[in-house]
C-alpha cells in the first residue's frame, strides 16, 4: 500500500515543520505516489497524478483568479496534496483565495510553520514508496507461487477458493452466470449470513470490466472463464465502502489469480474426458463429416485397440430423455459423465467400440462385432448394462426408463460406418418422443420401432413436409405466437388422448367447459371439425412432423 498524505505528515521530518492542515482535511487518505518540489505556477503540466507538491509559494500568483487556476490545475491532474512552507512568501497565513479554492476542490492543503529540508522529505517519502512497491512485488510473487502450485497439483475449485479466502481474510464465493453458488468459503463467518438471498444480492452487483469493486456492497468481483467462454464469477465479500481515492483494491491481483486457476481447472477437468475419449470423439466426427478417409479411421482405431476392419459395425446413439434444461456448465458435466458411463458399459460387456460425444446432447458408439457374436444379444447386453449402471450412478430412478438407446443397421465395412451412425441418430431423435416401453420387446430402438415418427424424422428436411406442417398448423401456430397461447398444446393433448375429450381435459388440468371452449377455438382458427377422424389424423401427422422439423 502506498503511503497516504496523513502518513507522510506523521513522518519525523515533516513533524519538525509543525504541519497544519488548512483545507481538504477529509481527503488525507489519498495515496502519495511521489514527492515533487516546485515553485512554478504552471507545474501541473509536469505532473502525472499522485504527487505531493512541496513549495514555498514565492512564485505563486497574487490575484484570486490566478490562485484558483493554480489549485484547479493541480486537482485536475490528480495530485495527492499541496504543502506550503512559511518563511519566504507567506509568514502567518495563506491567501484566503488559495485556501478557499483548495477547500472547494477537496485538495489537501498543508502549511509548514517551520522550515524543513525538502530533500529530506523527498528521501523519506520515496523510501516509503519504494518499500511499498517492493512489498507489492513480494506479495505478488507469493500469490503466483501459491496458485501455480495449486494448478500444477490439479487442485479442485473448493481448494482454490479456500486459499483465496485465507489470503484475503474474507469470504469468497464462486457462482455461475445464473448467480447460483457453485462453491464458497465463509472465512469463519456464518454460512447463512453469507449465502442468504444470494441470487438477488449478486444480480445487483455489476461492476464495469472483467474485474471491479462495487462500493455499495463492498464486493470485489472478477469474471471466470477462458478461451472466450466465461462461465462464472468469483466474488470477494467485504463490507460496503469506497476505496481510497485513486487506489485499486488491494486484493485485485489475488482474486484474478484465483479466477485464472479456476478457469484452468475447468479446462483440465473438461479435457479429463480423457485423451482416449477425445480421440474416440475425433474419429466418430471424422466418420460423420468425411474429415478422415476410410484408411485413416481404420488405422487410428486399430491403434486405439478398436479394430474395425473385418468386423460387423453397428452404430448406436444414446440420448437422455428430456427433463428440465440444465445450465450450460451443468449440461457439459452431464454429457461428460454420460459419455464415461457409456464407455464403462462397453467395457463391462467386453465389447469393442468407439465411444464419444456426438453433439451437446448425445453420445455415439460404433460397436465392432466379431463373426461369432450375436448382434441382438450384444446390443441387449449393452443396453441392460447401461441402464443398470445409470441407475446405480443415481442418474435415473430404479423404475425410470433410462436413456434412449437407438441402433442403426449393421454394416460390413468401415466405408459404410457413416450410414449406420446416421441412421442411429435419426432413430434416437424420433425415439425421444416415444413413450418408454411402447410395447417393444427389445431394450433398444431400431428404425421399425419408431414407425411413422421415424419416417417423418427422415423427411424433416424436405420442403414438402415443412409446407404440409404450415398448411395444417400455420394459423394455430401464428395465433399462439401472437397471443402467447397454448392452443397447439391443447390440440396435441386431445389427439394423444384418442379424441376422448373428458380424458384430455383431465390431462390438461382444466375443467371440461374450459377445455371444450379451447377446442372450439382451435376449430374456428383452423377451419376444421375435430369430430372428423380424417381431419384429426391429418392434424396428428402434422404435429408429429412439427416435432421432427423442430428437432
Amino acid at each position: 500500500m502506498l503511503p497516504t498524505v496523513a502518513r507522510v505528515l506523521d513522518l519525523d521530518v515533516m513533524r519538525r515543520g509543525l504541519p497544519q492542515v488548512v483545507a481538504g482535511a477529509d481527503r488525507l487518505e489519498r495515496p502519495v505516489r511521489w514527492v515533487h518540489v516546485s515553485e512554478l505556477p504552471d507545474v501541473a503540466g509536469m505532473l502525472q497524478g499522485g504527487e505531493l507538491v512541496l513549495t514555498t509559494g514565492i512564485a505563486l500568483p497574487e490575484d484570486r483568479e490566478g490562485l484558483a487556476r493554480y489549485v484547479r490545475e493541480l486537482d485536475e491532474v490528480g495530485v495527492a496534496g499541496l504543502v506550503v512552507e512559511f518563511g519566504r512568501r507567506y509568514f502567518d497565513s495563506l491567501p484566503r483565495a488559495l485556501v478557499h479554492a483548495a477547500e472547494q476542490r477537496g485538495l489537501p492543503l498543508v502549511t509548514l510553520r517551520r522550515e524543513v529540508r525538502f530533500v529530506a522529505v523527498t528521501e523519506a517519502v520515496h523510501a516509503l514508496v519504494v518499500n511499498a512497491q517492493l512489498e507489492q512485488l513480494r506479495v505478488s510473487e507469493s500469490v503466483h507461487q501459491v496458485f501455480n502450485e495449486l494448478v500444477v497439483e490439479g487442485a479442485e475449485p473448493p481448494e482454490v477458493i479456500r486459499q483465496v479466502a485465507r489470503m484475503a481474510g474474507a469470504p469468497v464465493v464462486l457462482e455461475n452466470l445464473a448467480h447460483q453458488v457453485l462453491a464458497h468459503d465463509t472465512a469463519g463467518r456464518p454460512e447463512a449470513e453469507l449465502l442468504e438471498d444470494w441470487e438477488r444480492r449478486s444480480r445487483g452487483v455489476r461492476p464495469p470490466g472483467r474485474t471491479g469493486h462495487d462500493p455499495r456492497s463492498g464486493w470485489l468481483v472478477t469474471t471466470v472463464g477462458a478461451r472466450g467462454q466465461d462461465w462464472g464469477r468469483l466474488v470477494l465479500v467485504q463490507e460496503p465502502g469506497p476505496l481510497p481515492e485513486g487506489e485499486a483494491h488491494p486484493h485485485t491481483m489475488l482474486l484474478e489469480r484465483g479466477a485464472s486457476a479456476l478457469a484452468l481447472n475447468r479446462l483440465v477437468v473438461r479435457d479429463r474426458e480423457s485423451l482416449e475419449r477425445q480421440t474416440h470423439r475425433t474419429l466418430l466426427s471424422g466418420i460423420l463429416t468425411h474429415a478422415l478417409t476410410v484408411s485413416e479411421v481404420a488405422l487410428r482405431a486399430q491403434a486405439l485397440g478398436v479394430p474395425l476392419e473385418g468386423r460387423r459395425l453397428v452404430g448406436v446413439v444414446l440420448r437422455q430423455r428430456r427433463g428440465p434444461i440444465p445450465a450450460a456448465l451443468e449440461a457439459q458435466a452431464r454429457l461428460r459423465d454420460f459419455t464415461e458411463l457409456a464407455a464403462g458399459a462397453v467395457r463391462a460387456c467386453r465389447h469393442s467400440a468407439l465411444v464419444g460425444a456426438l453433439d451437446d446432447e448425445g453420445v455415439g458408439l460404433l460397436i465392432a462385432l466379431g463373426a461369432q457374436q450375436d448382434e441382438h444379444a450384444a446390443l441387449d447386453s449393452f443396453s441392460a448394462t447401461l441402464r443398470r449402471m445409470s441407475a446405480e450412478a443415481g442418474r435415473e430412478g430404479a423404475d425410470a426408463p433410462g436413456p434412449v438407446v437407438a441402433v442403426g443397421s449393421s454394416v460390413g465395412s468401415v466405408r459404410d460406418a457413416r450410414r449406420t451412425l446416421l441412421e442411429a441418430a435419426q432413430v434416437a431423435d424420433a425415439a425421444l418422443h416415444d413413450a418408454p416401453g411402447g410395447g417393444r420387446t427389445a431394450s433398444y430402438y431400431r428404425l421399425p420401432d419408431v414407425r411413422l415418427r421415424g419416417l417423418l424424422h427422415l423427411l424433416r428436411d424436405d420442403a414438402r413436409l415443412q409446407t404440409y406442417v404450415e398448411r395444417e398448423l400455420g394459423p394455430l401456430l401464428a395465433h399462439d405466437a401472437e397471443h402467447n397461447g397454448q392452443l397447439v398444446q391443447m390440440l396435441r393433448i386431445y389427439l394423444e388422448q384418442g379424441r376422448n375429450k373428458s380424458a384430455a381435459a383431465d390431462a390438461a388440468h382444466l375443467s371440461r367447459p374450459s377445455f371444450y371452449d379451447r377446442l372450439h377455438k382451435v376449430e374456428r382458427i383452423l377451419g376444421v371439425d375435430l369430430d372428423q377422424v380424417e381431419s384429426c389424423l391429418s392434424l396428428h401427422v402434422a404435429l408429429l412432423a412439427l416435432d421432427a422439423v423442430r428437432r
